[in-house]
């Protein structure tokens, strides 16, 4: 049984955990997250989100970005085919020993940039981006709202 009120959104997360790391969030961490990114739209969504190890995010992220190296998150936002009703609103492809080397270089908590992660890689699904200036601060700001909703502090701001 469900704690959600009447016709409150649902966010299914599926996780694939494809990586050794040791420190790794929970199922019912990334949930939270997402839940907290995804539930003020009002709507029902899947995401997939895959932790992986260096060799395939590097490898993903030059056949999708033609970036030869490892990166923190990817994300894959599914189109839906006109006419077609789905939920699912795509992947995140999460690389662990890339947050976690990200958190320690920036003195970072390690689950609050992960938090920060899933938030900015489930904007992105919807639609978000910080190529231009523009859509840098609104992106920050959401994601900066959202991890002070979870108790975080700015991850913008260095520690």
């Amino acid at each position: 049984m469900t704690n959600n009120p009447p016709n409150a959104a649902i966010i299914t997360v599926d996780l694939q955990v494809v990586c050794n790391n040791v420190q790794l969030p929970t199922l019912s961490q990334l949930q939270l997250w997402a839940d907290t990114a995804l539930k003020p739209y009002n709507k029902n969504f899947e995401l997939t989100i895959r932790l992986v190890d260096r060799e395939e995010s590097q490898q993903l992220n030059h056949q999708y970005r033609d970036k030869d190296k490892p990166t923190n998150v990817l994300s894959f936002p599914f189109e839906v085919p006109p006419g077609i009703e789905l939920d699912l609103l795509g992947d995140l492809v999460i690389c662990a020993d890339v947050v976690e080397f990200e958190a320690k270089d920036q003195n970072k908590e390690l689950f609050s940039h992960w938090a920060h992660m899933i938030i900015h890689g489930c904007l992105h699904l919807l639609g978000y981006d910080h190529i231009t200036q523009d859509e840098a601060k609104e992106m920050e700001a959401i994601e900066i709202g959202l991890m002070a909703q979870l108790g975080y502090s700015d991850p913008y701001i260095a520690s």
